[in-house]
C-alpha cells in the first residue's frame, strides 16, 4: 500500500493485492468467459457450467465478494468487475447479479443476518446458490415510491406476509434467496418501506414472467410473485425494532436517513459503473486492433484521421469515466458522502460512454460490426441497459441536478 493510500488519501496506485486480483479476473474473462459468450448469449439461458467454474476457483464465493468489498482503497470491487465485464456481460452479470441482494444485507442487516443468509446466497462449489434483489414493480420502477408490495406483521406468528409482483429482477425466481422491498405503510412512500429476506423453497413465492432482452441475456431477469409468502420476523433486515423507531420517527415529523433499497442503489452505483467501463474497454480495444489490421486504399484504416480520431475519443471516454468510477469507489469506502452525487456521476458518464463507444466500434467495423460474426454489435446491445437499470440515465441527472442546484429538481 502506498503512504497516500496508508494516510487514506484518492490515489491511483492500485496496491499489489488489486493489482494481482485484476489479473487473476482478467485471466478468467479472457480464457473461460470470452470464449464462451456468443454461445449463452444465443442461449439466452444462465451459463451454470461458467458459473460452477468461477466457484471451483473461488470467483464467484462469498469469500471473494466481501473481500473486494472491503479492500482497503475501495478500488478492489470495481476493478475485479471491470475486468469481468470486459469478457462479457451477460455472463458477468450471472456471475455479479447475487451481489446486489448480498449489498442490501450487508449494508442494512444485523450481523446475525449477515452470518446466516450471505453464505446462502452464494452456496459452494458442487452445490451453487443465487440471490436476487426484488425492488422495481409493474408500476414501480423508477418511482421507488410507488412500490405496491405489501408487507403485513402476524404478530401471533411473529411473521411477516407478503404480498405483490416483482419485475426486472435479475435471478428472480431461480434464486435461492430473494431480497425484496415492500411496503409497510403506503402513506409514507419510501419511508414506509423495508427489506425482507424470502428464505429457499418459502411457500408463495414463485417466477412470474421471464424476459427476453435485446442485450445481457446470458442473465436471467424475470417477474417474482409473491402470493402470502410467509418469512420469519427475523427476516426483516435491520429487524423491527429499528423498523419501529423508523416509523415513529417519520410520525413524528422528524427526518430520517435514506431508505435501505436507496442506499443499495447509491452504494452500488460505481460497481455498476465499472460494469459499464469494462464493455467500453472492451469495444475500444476490439476496435483499435482491427483498425490496424484491416487494409482500404492500400493502408490500414487506422492510419486515417476519420478512424483515428475516433479511436482517440473512445480511449479517452473510457479512462474518464473510469477515473469518475475510481474517485466514487474510493470515496463510499472510506466514508465519504457524496455530496456532489459522485456516485451517480460514475454511473452516468460511464453508462453513456459504453453506449456511445460501442457505437463507434460498430462504425469503425463497418459491416462486419453489424453481424454477429464479430463481438462488437453485442457489446452494443449490452451497453444500452447501463443506461436504464440501477437508476436511469436521466434519474442520475435528476440527482446530479439536485446536488449542483440545491434545488427539488422533479
Amino acid at each position: 500500500m502506498s503512504p497516500d493510500q496508508a494516510a487514506g488519501g484518492f490515489s491511483l496506485a492500485l496496491s499489489e493485492e488489486v493489482q494481482q486480483t485484476r489479473d487473476w479476473v482478467h485471466e478468467f474473462a479472457r480464457d473461460v468467459v470470452r470464449p464462451a459468450a456468443a454461445e449463452w448469449d444465443e442461449r439466452e439461458e444462465t451459463p451454470w457450467p461458467i458459473i460452477e467454474q468461477a466457484a471451483k476457483i473461488g470467483l464467484y464465493s462469498l469469500d471473494f465478494f466481501a473481500t473486494q468489498w472491503m479492500e482497503a482503497t475501495g478500488l478492489g470491487l470495481v476493478v475485479s468487475f471491470e475486468e469481468l465485464f470486459w469478457g462479457d456481460a451477460g455472463i458477468g452479470l450471472s456471475l455479479g447479479g447475487t451481489g446486489l441482494a448480498a449489498v442490501a444485507v450487508a449494508s442494512n442487516g444485523t450481523p446475525e443476518q449477515m452470518g446466516e443468509w450471505l453464505p446462502e446466497m452464494f452456496g459452494s462449489p458442487g452445490d451453487i446458490r443465487l440471490g436476487a434483489f426484488c425492488s422495481s414493480e409493474p408500476e414501480a420502477g423508477s418511482d421507488v415510491g410507488a412500490i405496491r408490495t405489501r408487507a403485513v406483521y402476524d404478530q401471533a406468528t411473529d411473521e411477516w406476509v407478503l404480498n405483490g409482483t416483482k419485475t426486472w429482477a435479475t435471478n428472480g425466481g431461480i434464486a435461492d434467496v430473494h431480497v425484496v422491498v415492500a411496503s409497510v405503510d403506503r402513506t409514507l412512500g419510501t419511508r414506509g418501506q423495508a427489506t425482507f429476506i424470502v428464505p429457499p423453497k418459502t411457500p408463495g413465492l414463485s417466477q412470474g414472467q421471464k424476459f427476453r432482452k435485446h442485450g445481457i441475456r446470458a442473465s436471467h431477469t424475470a417477474e417474482v410473485v409473491l402470493d402470502d409468502v410467509r418469512v420469519p420476523g427475523r427476516c426483516l433486515v435491520g429487524g423491527k425494532d429499528r423498523l419501529d423507531a423508523r416509523l415513529a420517527r417519520v410520525a413524528e415529523g422528524k427526518r430520517v436517513g435514506e431508505q435501505a433499497a436507496m442506499r443499495t442503489f447509491e452504494r452500488s452505483r460505481p460497481s455498476v459503473a465499472a460494469m459499464a467501463v469494462g464493455v467500453a474497454r472492451a469495444a475500444a480495444e476490439y476496435a483499435t486492433e482491427y483498425a490496424t489490421q484491416r487494409v482500404q486504399f492500400g493502408r490500414p484504416i487506422g492510419q486515417n484521421q476519420g478512424v483515428a480520431f475516433q479511436l482517440a475519443d473512445m480511449h479517452a471516454a473510457v479512462d474518464a469515466a473510469r477515473l469518475l468510477t475510481w474517485r466514487a469507489a474510493w470515496m463510499a469506502r472510506h466514508g465519504h458522502a457524496f455530496e456532489h452525487a459522485e456516485g451517480s456521476i460514475s454511473k452516468l458518464v460511464a453508462a453513456e460512454t459504453a453506449v456511445r463507444v460501442t457505437e463507434q466500434a460498430i462504425q469503425i467495423l463497418g459491416g462486419n460490426g453489424y453481424t454477429r460474426e464479430y463481438p462488437v454489435e453485442r457489446w452494443h446491445r449490452d451497453a444500452k441497459i447501463f443506461t436504464i437499470f440501477e437508476g436511469t440515465s436521466e434519474i442520475q441527472r435528476m440527482i446530479i441536478g439536485r446536488a449542483v442546484t440545491g434545488l427539488d429538481v422533479r
